[in-house]
Order: structure tokens, then sequence, then C-alpha cells
């Protein structure tokens, strides 16, 4: 019987782990995959944190992220996705256990953008991103990219909620019964 959990785990992690390198390998062919696909391969954590434990989660963050490094050609995806949306399922399941919803957010905030900064300025030194390249009409993008991304991180984080809630009421059933 134990065998056999653990054969189950590592096979739904194999397969977890495949699904998102496949989706982070899909970044070089959809040129708006940089920064939908990763949201998708972090989402499917989802289900390794619900079902496992954050173990097996960092397990199958770790495995992507450095398979992802060696065999996707879009590295600022790639960055993306080890930086936060990888992540970002595991530590969520953290961050909601504690019962103040303003400290939740607080968090959740402060989190996205220390990630999405960081994230930038290592695309700038080890990607080689030129930062005048930034500067369009006297605009710094990058301000106005993370204005926008705080807007679009609340619809993330409420579409990983929906994702987490119908995982539980329709897809766990039909996933352990197999």
């Amino acid at each position: 019987m134990y065998s056999s959990k653990i054969a189950y785990k590592v096979a739904l992690c194999g397969v977890l782990s495949a699904l998102s390198l496949v989706l982070m390998m899909f970044t070089t062919v959809i040129p708006v995959g940089t920064y939908a696909l990763p949201v998708m391969a972090g989402i499917l954590l989802v289900s390794v944190v619900i079902e496992f434990n954050t173990k097996w989660a960092l397990a199958v963050y770790f495995a992507v992220s450095v398979l992802s490094l060696l065999l996707s050609g879009d590295k600022e995806a790639v960055l993306y996705f080890i930086a936060f949306f990888g992540f970002y399922p595991i530590v969520k399941s953290y961050i909601e256990k504690i019962k103040s919803k303003i400290l939740q957010w607080v968090l959740k905030y402060a989190l996205f953008n220390a990630c999405m900064v960081s994230a930038f300025y290592i695309g700038i030194y080890l990607l080689g991103v030129p930062l005048d390249s930034f500067d369009i009409l006297g605009y710094n993008l990058p301000l106005v990219f993370l204005f926008i991304g705080n807007i679009v991180f609340f619809l993330y984080d409420r579409c990983v909620n929906i994702v987490i809630i119908n995982y539980i009421t329709k897809w766990r059933n039909k996933l352990i019964k197999y």
C-alpha cells in the first residue's frame, strides 16, 4: 500500500511537471505566451499542493524551473515562472491561513511587487535587456507595466481561487478515481 501511494505521487508529479514544461516550451512559439504560459504552468501546481504537500509542490516547481532553463527558448518567460508564477500557488496557501484579509492582501502585493521588480533587474543584468529600451515617448514603461501588473495580479489571484474551487469540487474526485 505504501509503495503504491508513493508511486501515485511520483506519477502525478511527473505528469504535472511534464505538462508545465510543455507549456513553458510553447513560450518560444506563442508570442503572448511569455506572460500567459508561465501563469498556466504555475497553476498546475495547485493540485500538488492540495493532494500532497508543499514539499512535493516545491519539487515540481524546482524540476520545471531547471528543465525550463535548459529547454525553453524564451528565457524571459522562464524568469517570470521562477521569480513568481511557479511558486505563488504554493505560497498562496500559507498567506491565506492568516485571519486578516487586509494583511493577506498586503503580503500578496508586497510579494508580487518584490518579485516583479527583482525579475526586471535580473532581466536587465543577466539577460542583457538594455535599460534605455524601456523609455518610449518619455514614459518609463516598467512603471506602467508594474501598475498594470498590479491590477492584473488581483484578477490572477481571483482566478487561482476559482481553479482551486473547481479542482476540489469537480476534478479531484475524477483524478483520485483513476
